[in-house]
């Protein structure tokens, strides 16, 4: 089941995240916190979670951006897309996506974007099936420190 996630469920995501890219769970800090309680108070910031069996095994979030252009529409970013390994190829991501697709379309967006830097075909072939394609535009980054 996909929802929207909880407030004292940010222990579990952040076990989650390190199926993603980290390497540790940030230490409880008020810092913490506050990112925490600003991500849960933002209308525009949905962090998605399919839970299995009482369990967050995946997850995503989708960030609705206002814009000026496309008669001022907004569209939406998605980001941090992981699911636990166990639970891999179960289609628990593609249901976050979709339910993300549902958020964007409720509020009227005219696209989604995502980012991956993963070069894995099943990975690429993953977000391919999930409507997704690399063609349209050309994504460039700047890391910051």
């Amino acid at each position: 089941m996909v929802r929207e996630i909880q407030y004292d469920e940010r222990e579990e995501l952040l076990e989650l995240y390190l199926s993603l890219h980290e390497d540790s769970v940030p230490e409880q800090s008020e810092t913490l916190e506050n990112v925490w309680n600003e991500i849960l108070n933002d209308k525009n910031h949905h962090l998605l979670v399919n839970i299995i069996d009482g369990k967050i095994v995946s997850s995503c979030v989708c960030v609705i951006i206002p814009n000026l252009t496309r008669s001022i529409r907004p569209y939406a970013f998605i980001e941090n897309v992981v699911t636990l390994e166990k639970y891999r190829g179960n289609g628990y991501a593609t249901e976050c996506l979709n339910y993300a697709k549902k958020i964007a379309e409720a509020n009227n967006c005219y696209k989604i974007m995502l980012l991956t830097g993963s070069k894995d075909e099943k990975t690429l072939s993953f977000y391919r099936n999930a409507g997704y394609n690399s063609a349209d535009k050309t994504a460039f980054i700047q890391w910051l420190k």
